[in-house]
């Protein structure tokens, strides 16, 4: 049942990147439309998403290294060369779309992880200079406390989502695709 397994674990990793995807999009899109009260909140859905690929990825590997000790190879024996020994019938092939479309998830998923970074900076040097994201000035001299908080609470929001954007990358999925030694 190898195959079975290792294909099932594989379109949970799948589902899971799919819903990264659409996160990392959802705070694109409430960024560009100016709804930074929501940062919070998307960038706690990254994070949650971003723990749970952790448990799916844990899932794959142990079914991959089940697969690979029945086809003879290695425990850590990447995609490509299971594909290459996977017996008669659709397992290789499968294996090999699953190769394909999460190829394509972690491209995707590059592309706008890079396009939210680059958001998420921009709005990072806009309140370094003393403005807020919408353009008013804010720590000047008519500038209240609550101004301030709301600034310095805003800030670190931005770090935070900035810090979760940049743990999106999955270099051992990556690895694991390309048959690269790890």
């Amino acid at each position: 049942m190898g195959a079975t397994d290792l294909s099932a674990a594989l379109w949970q990793e799948r589902r899971g990147l799919e819903l990264l995807l659409f996160r990392l999009e959802t705070q694109r899109l409430h960024i560009e439309a100016g709804n930074l009260h929501w940062l919070g909140f998307t960038t706690s859905e990254v994070e949650n998403v971003l723990d749970r690929l952790r448990f799916e990825a844990l899932a794959r590997s142990v079914e991959s290294a089940a697969a690979a000790a029945e086809w003879g190879l290695p425990a850590q024996a990447s995609l490509v060369e299971l594909i290459r020994a996977a017996p008669e019938g659709p397992s290789a092939e499968i294996l090999q779309e699953h190769r394909a479309a999460l190829g394509d998830l972690l491209r995707r998923l590059g592309d706008a992880a890079r396009a939210g970074e680059q958001l998420l900076r921009k709005l990072a040097r806009q309140g370094s200079s003393g403005t807020t994201p919408g353009g008013a000035a804010g720590t000047g001299p008519g500038a209240d406390s609550a101004e301030i908080l709301d600034q310095l609470a805003m800030a670190a929001n931005i770090e935070r989502a900035l810090t979760v954007v940049q743990r999106t990358p999955q270099p051992l999925l990556s690895d694991y695709l390309d048959g690269e030694q790890r």
